[in-house]
């Protein structure tokens, strides 16, 4: 009896330590990070350092973007929907390509997003102009599609 509450106290010191080191290394990784949090979902800290997902918009930004009558390319997407993992590798540097600046709404993060901008899925690229939505094009494409989808918008 004695040898298993031992072992238990030390299955748990085990367990905490982990936790800890854990929550330290995410605390560390999310220091200074773009979209200002103290705390990012597991998935979001994956994707700091990855130049696919740079150039992010936060929401006082893009609600000020838009108040002050601004035009802005938004790409709406998660870092948990696989579709738009599928979809930032084709959009992302073809939009760079393109001269254009593709800001990046993490829904995960703001999920205000969703319903702000009426965002049913992601992937969502909307155009905005002039502060008001003019057109979106929604799930996966190909880069061809999103290629005419640009120009249409530029």
């Amino acid at each position: 009896m004695k040898k298993a509450i031992i072992f238990l106290g030390i299955v748990i010191v085990i367990f905490g330590a982990l936790a800890f080191v854990t929550n330290y290394s995410n605390s560390e990784k999310t220091e200074g990070n773009p979209y200002g949090k103290s705390s990012l979902d597991p998935a979001t800290i994956e994707q700091l350092d990855d130049p696919l997902y740079q150039n992010q918009i936060l929401p006082d930004e893009l609600d000020e973007a838009l108040s002050n009558e601004e035009d802005a390319f938004v790409y709406f997407y998660s870092p948990t929907c696989i579709h738009c993992k599928n979809t930032s590798p084709v959009l992302v540097p073809l939009a760079e390509d393109m001269g254009i600046d593709l800001k990046k709404y993490n829904v995960l993060e703001f999920e205000q997003g969703w319903n702000d901008y009426r965002i049913e899925s992601t992937p969502t690229l909307v155009r905005f102009k002039d502060g008001k939505e003019v057109d979106r094009i929604v799930g996966t494409q190909t880069e061809d599609t999103f290629k005419q989808w640009i120009e249409k918008n530029d």
